[in-house]
């Protein structure tokens, strides 16, 4: 059919109701002759007349009878699509959102996430994994909803917010030795250091501003993610340099000091990040604004990147 396909199915439901040509240009606001014109596609199409003229006006063939239903829901399929976006019910949700997030996200933002689902969405379920390289991908291929941490190398197509700002600082056991509520940088040089290499944390920051500072920390330990380096910091003489929001989530489970670092380091922003293709789909809206509103960034704006 040509591309005025919808206009001709409102067209066949018209004559179907009006039993009238006349009467159903007249309800549709179109000239008499369109409306002739529509119904000689239409029987073209359907190969057959769909409506004779009677002495009670046009009727519809058996053919327009079997057609009407589907006439019918195609038209509302239609306006259901142009419709006012739909509204996400929580509540009443059973939807699975794909979160990828850092190791310290999951420590930090995920127990006060859950809560909050628990009381406005309790059917709500999410797939936690991992910032990676192929993070990009899979948010623009619909795979993950959202991604929350530090992605500074995102190109354009996607979204960002940002959610709260982080800085660095040194935890230190609180039994250590010979550093207790400060530390100068010739005692941070002379300690043998904890090293995390968790992707999308911004802990890229600190290697390369102190290699820039010329400060050479002496690495005894490399970890590939967070979850267990307070513990290791409690039970031994290393230090380890932390985002400040992890530092605080951990300080009631175990005996460490948290210092101010003796060496600046600039802070970072943590953001979620989304793709434009879900920009406007209501669950993902939704669930983008309940992050913003749990982890203060309500006033936050949203920002396309590229």
């Amino acid at each position: 059919m040509s591309r005025f396909d919808i206009e001709l199915l409102f067209i066949f439901d018209e004559i179907y109701k009006s039993r009238n040509v006349t009467r159903a240009a007249e309800n549709l606001g179109l000239p008499q002759s369109t409306v002739s014109i529509g119904l000689g596609k239409l029987r073209t199409h359907f190969g057959d007349r769909l409506f004779a003229r009677t002495s009670k006006g046009m009727e519809p063939t058996p053919r327009a009878q079997n057609a009407v239903q589907d006439v019918r829901a195609a038209i509302a399929a239609w306006q259901h699509a142009l419709a006012d976006q739909p509204v996400f019910d929580p509540a009443a949700s059973t939807r699975e959102f794909a979160i990828c997030m850092t190791d310290i996200s999951e420590i930090v933002l995920l127990p006060t996430l859950l809560n909050h689902l628990q009381q406005i969405g309790p059917r709500i379920t999410l797939d936690v994994s991992k910032i990676a390289t192929d993070t990009p991908a899979r948010l623009e291929g619909g795979e993950v909803d959202l991604a929350v941490g530090f992605m500074p190398h995102l190109e354009s197509g996607f979204y960002q917010q940002k959610l709260f700002d982080q800085h660095f600082v040194c935890l230190v056991a609180s039994s250590h030795p010979r550093i207790r509520d400060t530390i100068t940088v010739a005692e941070f040089l002379a300690e043998g250091h904890i090293e995390v290499k968790s992707s999308g944390t911004g802990h890229s920051i600190v290697e390369k501003v102190l290699a820039a500072a010329g400060v050479q920390r002496r690495i005894v330990l490399k970890l590939p993610s967070f979850l267990g380096v307070s513990r290791i910091v409690a039970e031994t003489e290393y230090i380890v340099t932390v985002p400040y929001r992890y530092a605080l989530q951990m300080r009631d489970h175990e005996a460490f000091r948290i210092l101010p670092l003796p060496v600046a380091l600039p802070s970072f922003s943590v953001k979620q990040h989304w793709h434009e293709r879900y920009h406007e789909d209501a669950s993902n809206r939704w669930l983008r604004q309940t992050m913003a509103q749990l982890f203060g960034a309500g006033d936050s704006k949203t920002l396309p990147i590229g």
